[in-house]
């Protein structure tokens, strides 16, 4: 089936013969419409041109540009490179027709050309060419529309995280912002560590997006809490801390049941990450923190990372059991836990950026009475 196109096709002719020119001219006009070039640097700059032709007749023998270097050039060039050319030439060696293929030519054909075989030969090679643009301006629509549709899933899925972190601070009322804080915070610890040689193999740009999005979480399972304990107006005592501490394995496990019904290994990973987030960012360097009693690289990497974040806003965030602790305070405390709570190298690189933490805690502030 005959492609119909919506106006005449453009045929540029190129050649330095009047006569063939005028041949050609007169057994397309009517049919196409005909642009004309003499050389092939006038050849380039027509097609260079805003209203390219859609088919190039290129002579082969030509002063200054051959039809042979005048191809290459149009091949080379992305703008022109899927406009089909079809040599018109009086050689007739085999070696000069598969120069011209080689250089990407459509097709060889020799002069004087049978006027019905010339008229076939264009109309074929214009149908494939329409077919070629229609394929790749459909491809260049769904590629659109697939990039459109993961950026909206992307965006429900950060909404989702934000929304299931949400019900842990809709609990504890005191948290504020605390799950927004936190997600900037360990962004950008997890950037400043990426070129460190410990961990700059797995702090990938990939990997440090997918501990951003799973940083909500962290304290997902405080909505197993009783309210009893999470709402006290105090500290809470040897039992009630007991109870306080299953958060971790109550989130850990929420997300491990969810990780069980999903079969996508870029979702697969993100909960990977999450539940490590969930279960160890209390775990302490030295052994010490809870509920696995971890110590050094036991702790998984996203647990590691996720310590000082929320240790740093709880400190700089008021409670009714304590103050809030100044930015130098704080800063001085965690310095403190380097090598005993904290991985001693992510403690340093804290220690490097620790303004920027101040920074996001401002932006971030509680207007409740809360925060820093």
């Amino acid at each position: 089936m005959e492609i119909t196109f919506g106006k005449k096709p453009t045929i540029l002719i190129v050649d330095d013969s009047p006569d063939n020119i005028s041949l050609l001219s007169s057994l397309l006009k009517g049919i196409y419409r005909v642009k004309v070039a003499t050389t092939g640097e006038k050849a380039l700059e027509i097609v260079a041109a805003d209203d390219a032709p859609d088919l190039i007749l290129l002579d082969i023998m030509m002063p200054g540009l051959d039809g042979y270097e005048t191809c290459r050039r149009l091949k080379a060039n992305p703008l022109s490179a899927g406009i089909p050319v079809i040599f018109l030439t009086a050689k007739t060696g085999e070696i000069d027709e598969e120069k011209g293929l080689e250089l990407g030519a459509e097709d060889y054909i020799q002069k004087p050309p049978s006027p019905a075989i010339l008229k076939a030969r264009i109309r074929t090679h214009l149908n494939l060419k329409s077919a070629r643009d229609f394929l790749r301006d459909k491809n260049e629509y769904l590629e659109t529309e697939v990039a459109r549709r993961t950026k909206e899933i992307g965006i429900i899925h950060d909404i989702t995280m934000i929304a299931m972190g949400s019900l842990a601070e809709t609990r504890d009322n005191e948290t504020g912002n605390h799950i927004r804080r936190t997600q900037r915070y360990i962004r950008i610890l997890a950037e400043r560590l990426s070129g460190h040689a410990r961990f700059k193999e797995r702090l990938t740009s990939e990997t440090i997006e997918r501990l951003c999005k799973s940083a909500p979480l962290h304290d997902i399972g405080k909505v197993g809490i009783p309210d009893s304990i999470l709402k006290k107006p105090g500290k809470l005592d040897r039992e009630e801390f007991i109870v306080m501490k299953t958060h971790t394995t109550i989130g850990r496990d929420a997300i491990l049941a969810a990780r069980k019904n999903i079969d996508y290994s870029p979702y697969s990973s993100f909960l990977s990450l999450a539940g490590d987030i969930a279960l160890c960012h209390h775990e302490k360097w030295d052994g010490t923190g809870y509920p696995q009693g971890f110590s050094g690289e036991e702790i998984p990497l996203a647990g590691r990372l996720m310590a000082i974040p929320d240790v740093y806003d709880a400190l700089i965030s008021e409670r009714v059991y304590k103050r809030a602790f100044s930015h130098t305070e704080s800063v001085e405390i965690i310095k403190q836990g380097l090598g005993t709570h904290f991985d001693p190298d992510i403690a340093l690189a804290f220690l490097g950026i620790s303004d920027r933490f101040a920074e996001i805690a401002m932006e971030f502030r509680d207007t409740d009475g809360g925060g820093a």
